[in-house]
């Protein structure tokens, strides 16, 4: 997988690649993480990427002029994507959609937004949340380690982004480890009684009630069993 981020702050970007998982998955050659500074493609002695806006109003907007310049110079691309507080929302399923692709162009504005007519020069924009931000890097971040995970062979045990929250519709189970008791605190007698089937049923009942309990509404769409249907039916407003 390929990444080109375009961004008028590659240091914020550039340090995230460079440790831990996204550095092991580069080294490697799993994916390849391009920063590209905005300005780069900016003319002129100064390099203006921003102007005021037309019809007047506080803060400025970045030139669609220099932004598509920096987008054709990294195609081809599968998706060409804007992160904005106006995009479709971001979302595992999302994440899985565009980890199939082999290269994504993520381009994180600044200021007051792009020129609109941006709009005719990306595939999709993309939101992380109801709130705004100073700019589209942390976002952008966000988009990569997301879908990043998910390339096979980034991260080493390959069953554990399949159990992680969402991505069976689901919250995930609770975990523990050592020490099997803390501050009178202990891990529950199923987890290490040995017997698989029971761990098994035991994890599925407690991300369906803390599914329930925390966000039901993902319930709605979530794909269920006749028995998560019964087991459901069994919790009640009791701890989880």
């Amino acid at each position: 997988m390929r990444y080109t981020i375009l961004t008028l702050f590659p240091a914020l970007i550039r340090p995230w690649t460079e440790e831990s998982i996204l550095q092991r998955a580069i080294e490697r050659g799993l994916i390849s993480v391009d920063v590209r500074d905005i300005r780069d493609y900016a003319e002129g002695k100064h390099r203006v990427v921003d102007d005021t806006p037309y019809g007047g109003g506080a803060g400025m907007v970045m030139r669609v002029d220099v932004v598509v310049r920096a987008i054709e110079a990294a195609l081809p691309a599968d998706e060409v994507i804007l992160l904005s507080p106006a995009g479709k929302p971001f979302n595992q399923r999302m994440a899985e959609e565009l980890a199939r692709k082999d290269h994504l162009v993520l381009i994180a504005g600044r200021y007051e937004g792009i020129d609109a007519r941006i709009e005719r020069f990306i595939t999709r924009e993309v939101s992380i949340g109801d709130y705004v931000l100073m700019g589209g890097e942390v976002a952008a971040l966000a988009i990569l380690e997301a879908t990043a995970r998910l390339i096979p062979g980034v991260i080493k045990e390959a069953r554990s982004h399949q159990q992680d929250s969402f991505s069976t519709g689901l919250l995930d189970y609770p975990h523990y480890t050592r020490p099997p008791e803390f501050r009178g605190l202990r891990v529950p007698e199923i987890l290490i009684s040995g017997h698989h089937a029971k761990i098994a049923e035991w994890r599925r009942k407690q991300a369906l009630r803390r599914t329930q309990k925390r966000r039901p509404e993902l319930l709605e769409v979530a794909e269920l069993t006749p028995q998560d249907l019964a087991w459901l039916d069994e919790f009640d407003a009791g701890p989880e």
